[in-house]
């Protein structure tokens, strides 16, 4: 039995559909009743680095008047993954090894940029006449909590850090957030094509190129035709995995509501 003849099958025709049907429906189920899932990545960039050359003299980076090793600037990413919008979100960064200075916050698509917690604002108040104690500083340096007034399904958060690692090493930045219903995950930047992942473009595209291939088979294609086909598109399979996975988080936001 050749592959038309079984396309041509309505047993195999009607347990497909029943299979399809079932996995669709698993799919939708899946979407509605999936935990939130916000993930972050951190990349860093060295910016200053405090050398001593015999030839071209020194270079020296400083903070309030002391010398530091090194000078980076560290991209935190967080995208709501999930098909939820959520509210009143408490986002804390903190590191254990690097001294964290100046930082700067984007909402992606807005004007708008985040504000420190009221606890973290509370920590950190210095009442009139006072100093700012050791804890204090030692708070800062260490970590920051800002609070997000509304995060809606696909969105990302950015921060930036102006930061110093206390080793020889890059720095390490975390992220933690501690809301009812929402898992944080971390995960590794990762290269894009057409704004998707680019690993992931690439298997939905390998999946695309098969399905193809069937279609080809189940028509008694010519095989140089079929073989011209096959070599054009894996040129260009990771681009209608991208749309694919375009069109796939379109569908889910729409499921979602």
């Amino acid at each position: 039995m050749d592959i038309g003849e079984i396309f041509q099958n309505k047993i195999v025709i009607a347990t497909c559909s029943t299979i399809f049907g079932i996995f669709v429906t698993w799919i939708t189920q899946q979407i509605l009743n999936k935990r939130a899932v916000f993930s972050y990545n951190v990349s860093h960039s060295r910016v200053g680095v405090s050398t001593d050359d015999a030839i071209f003299g020194s270079v020296r980076v400083t903070l309030n008047g002391d010398e530091v090793p090194n000078l980076y600037l560290s991209t935190i990413e967080i995208r709501n993954e999930s098909s939820n919008d959520y509210e009143n979100v408490d986002i804390r960064a903190y590191s254990n090894d690097t001294l964290l200075l100046s930082e700067q916050t984007q909402i992606d698509e807005t004007s708008y940029v985040l504000e420190w917690s009221d606890k973290y604002k509370k920590d950190l108040h210095i009442a009139d006449g006072q100093e700012i104690s050791q804890a204090q500083r030692d708070l800062y340096y260490r970590q920051r909590e800002f609070n997000v007034p509304a995060i809606n399904r696909g969105q990302i958060i950015k921060l930036f850090f102006l930061n110093s690692a206390k080793v020889n090493t890059d720095p390490s930045i975390w992220v933690d957030i501690q809301k009812k219903g929402i898992k944080l995950a971390f995960r590794r930047p990762l290269n894009t094509i057409h704004g998707e992942s680019q690993p992931d473009a690439a298997v939905v595209g390998v999946i695309i190129g098969f399905l193809i291939g069937a279609v080809l088979i189940a028509n008694d294609t010519v095989l140089w035709q079929a073989v011209c086909v096959a070599m054009i598109y894996g040129l260009i399979a990771q681009t209608p995995g991208a749309y694919f996975l375009k069109l796939w988080h379109k569908c889910r936001e729409f499921i979602g509501g």
